[in-house]
C-alpha cells in the first residue's frame, strides 16, 4: 500500500504541529511549480485555507475522498490531518494561507468557539462576491500577508488574531452559501442577516420599519414574523438595539457630550434621547457613562 505523503507545506518536510508558523503565499507560486497538479497529501498540524479569486471553471479538489468542482471565487478549507489534492487550471489565482491549526483552535476556544466547527470541517464553499464578507477578506489576507513576512515581537499573537477575523468571514459566507443554495432555513438566516445589514447601514438615520422590509422587497408583517421567528424580538427592537449598542460605545470610549452622541444617532433633541436611552436599559445616558467608565477603570 502506498502511503499518502505527509509535508508541512507541499514538497517540503514536515514540521512539528505546535510550531506558530503562519505561512502566505499565491496559489500559481507553489501549484505552477508542479505544472497545476497537487497530488494528494497530508498537513500535519497545519490548516490551510486558499480563496480563489478568480481563473477559469473546470479545476477540482479532493478532500478525504471527496471531489469539489472549483468554480472561482471560492474558498477551501482543508484542516490539518485531511489528505488532499489539487487539479488546477493554470490562469487560477488568489492567497494560501498555511497556519498550525493547534493555538488557533485555543485562541477560538477562549473567545469564539462556534467558529471551531469552521475549523476542523473541510470544505469548498462558493462566494459571493458582492457580500460584504467577500469584501472584507481581502484585506484580512493582505494583512496576514504583511505578517508572514515579519520576524518581529508578537508575531504569532498577531497571526493568530488575524487568522480568527478570517474565520469569522469564512462562518458568515457559509452561512449565505447555504441559504442561497435553497434550503428554506437559510434563506431565513438569509434575510435576517440582510436585515442586520441594513440596520447597521442606516441605523443613525432613524429609519422605521417599514422603511427596512421595502428595502428588503417583503412586507412590513412578514418582517416582523421573520424577526420574531429567528430572533425573539420584533424588527424595530432590533433597530432600537442597534442604537443602544452605539450609544454606549460611544458613551463609554468617546469623549462625546451626551448633545453630541444624540445627533451623531440622528436624534434632534437630546431630551428625547435621553428617554429614550433610559426606556431601552434603564439609566440615564450620564448615569451609564459615569458606570461603563467606572469598570473600565478597574479592569
Amino acid at each position: 500500500m502506498t502511503s499518502v505523503p505527509r509535508f508541512a507545506l507541499y514538497g517540503t518536510d514536515s514540521g512539528p504541529g505546535w510550531a506558530g508558523m503562519v505561512n502566505f503565499e499565491n496559489i500559481p507560486e507553489r501549484s505552477g511549480y508542479y505544472n497545476w497538479e497537487i497530488a494528494p497529501h497530508v498537513h500535519e498540524g497545519l490548516l490551510q485555507v486558499l480563496y480563489i479569486v478568480k481563473g477559469s471553471p473546470g479545476g477540482e479538489t479532493l478532500i478525504d475522498g471527496r471531489k469539489w468542482a472549483l468554480v472561482p471565487p471560492c474558498l477551501i478549507v482543508i484542516p490539518s490531518g485531511a489528505v488532499h489534492g489539487h487539479h488546477f487550471r493554470n490562469d487560477i489565482d488568489g492567497p494560501v494561507v498555511t497556519a498550525a491549526q493547534r493555538p488557533l483552535e485555543s485562541l477560538l476556544a477562549a473567545i469564539s468557539p462556534e467558529l471551531l466547527v469552521h475549523v476542523r470541517t473541510p470544505k469548498v464553499i462558493p462566494v459571493d462576491p458582492a457580500s460584504p464578507f467577500a469584501q472584507a477578506m481581502l484585506p484580512i489576507f493582505s494583512s496576514i500577508e504583511r505578517e508572514s513576512r515579519l520576524m518581529e515581537t508578537g508575531m504569532l499573537a498577531a497571526g493568530m488574531s488575524l487568522l480568527a477575523a478570517l474565520f469569522v468571514q469564512v462562518a458568515r459566507i457559509s452561512k449565505l452559501a447555504a441559504a442561497q443554495a435553497g434550503d428554506p432555513l437559510s434563506r431565513k438566516a438569509a434575510q435576517i442577516e440582510q436585515f442586520r445589514q441594513l440596520v447597521n447601514a442606516h441605523f443613525r438615520e432613524q429609519r422605521g420599519v417599514d422603511h427596512y422590509a421595502r428595502e428588503m422587497g417583503v412586507t412590513a408583517g412578514h418582517l416582523g414574523r421573520l424577526c420574531r421567528d429567528a430572533l425573539g424580538a420584533s424588527p424595530l427592537d432590533v433597530i432600537n438595539q442597534r442604537v443602544v449598542h452605539e450609544a454606549q460605545r460611544e458613551l463609554a470610549y468617546s469623549s462625546l457630550t451626551i448633545k453630541q452622541v444624540a445627533a451623531a444617532l440622528g436624534f434632534d433633541d437630546e431630551a428625547y434621547f435621553g428617554r429614550f436611552f433610559k426606556k431601552q436599559t434603564g439609566q440615564r445616558p450620564t448615569e451609564f457613562r459615569q458606570m461603563a467608565r467606572s469598570q473600565l477603570a478597574q479592569e
